[in-house]
């Protein structure tokens, strides 16, 4: 049973960074992935933000491309999201995400998420 702890969130003026970090309690090379989700006030569903697989590849939602940075510290087991040029939109709560196919089972696991603030 993985465990990821997330930080860096706050409150910001639009325009500026916060970088957030998730760190896990095993080996990140145990998950096939990791990731950034992020659920907005009144939306009922989390969306991805950001991915990385074990392999370094790297995906992001479009509203993010160009101002977000996601990576990873295998040494430190973290994983990092870099947010630059934030937007009043990118308000929401941040939560880390790592998925692990073991055998015939596959397995997703949460942080309990970090709430980040964008002012106008």
């Amino acid at each position: 049973q993985a465990q990821l702890v997330e930080s860096g969130g706050g409150l910001v003026q639009a325009g500026g960074s916060l970088r957030l970090s998730c760190a896990a309690s095993g080996n990140i090379f145990n998950f096939n992935s990791m990731g950034w989700y992020r659920q907005a006030p009144g939306n009922s569903e989390r969306e991805l933000v950001a991915q990385i697989t074990s392999g370094g590849s790297t995906n992001y939602v479009d509203s993010v491309k160009g101002r977000f940075t996601i990576s990873r510290d295998n040494a430190k087991n973290t994983v990092y999201l870099q947010m630059n040029s934030l937007k009043p939109e990118d308000t929401a709560v941040y939560y880390c995400n790592a998925f692990q196919k073991l055998g015939l089972g596959k397995y997703t696991y949460w942080g309990q998420g970090t709430q980040v603030t964008v002012s106008s």
